[in-house]
């Protein structure tokens, strides 16, 4: 790697998926005493990833990016500026709107001048404006378990309580522990105690596989 250490491709994509798993958006050494950062061009290349896991880290990436800071840098001034309705994507800067002496607003999403009606959760009218998180959502292949009878799943799901994007590794029982909320859910999107009522861990769930998320839900903290 760049910081002098040597890893194979296996053990590398395995590091990163952890991170990633963990809610970071950062690849940094595991090394300890090095604390250097990977780009996500030196780790693609690095550790051979397919273009199912490129596009899966480069999502995760983005969706911890949006999820751990609370503010993002206004294009007009370059000034942090904090969402205050998290279901709307159209977010005035008071430093853009008091200087330009008229309302300055730009899109959360795409970090440009916002285009389009109000108030919006899925996109501006901006070209290009989309949410990568949901496009894997909608891409990602379907998941063929070792030891599970479940077909026609999606392999990537967001935690029906958080929002955190997550990857089923095709062993054990059908269950996804959320890294973020810690609240255990299974991929029939309910949490596992409910779905263990009608269901059991290794068969397929009694509701069926839900469909193919069309949102991210947003966990809202008590």
């Amino acid at each position: 790697m760049s910081c002098g250490h040597a890893v194979t491709p296996m053990s590398l994509t395995n590091w990163c998926r952890r991170l990633l798993e963990q809610g970071e958006s950062r690849f940094v050494c595991g090394v300890y005493g090095c604390s250097a950062e990977w780009s996500c061009m030196e780790v693609r290349k690095m550790a051979l990833l397919t273009q199912e896991e490129t596009a899966y880290f480069e999502a995760a990436m983005a969706y911890n990016t949006k999820n751990n800071l609370q503010t993002k840098i206004c294009p007009g001034c370059k000034s942090d500026v904090v969402r205050e309705n998290e279901s709307d994507l159209r977010v005035r800067c008071s430093v853009c709107t008091a200087n330009r002496r008229w309302p300055y607003e730009f899109c959360w999403q795409c970090l440009r001048e916002w285009k389009g009606r109000a108030p919006r959760s899925d996109r501006c009218d901006n070209d290009g404006c989309c949410d990568q998180s949901l496009i894997l959502l909608h891409t990602c292949p379907d998941i063929t378990f070792e030891s599970v009878e479940v077909t026609g799943c999606p392999s990537v799901r967001a935690c029906p309580t958080c929002g955190q994007l997550l990857e089923h590794n095709k062993t054990q029982c059908k269950n996804v522990i959320c890294p973020w909320c810690q609240v255990s859910s299974v991929l029939c999107l309910k949490l596992t105690d409910d779905c263990l009522e009608t269901s059991d861990y290794s068969v397929h769930c009694s509701s069926g596989v839900a469909p193919r998320q069309t949102s991210i839900p947003v966990w809202r903290r008590k």
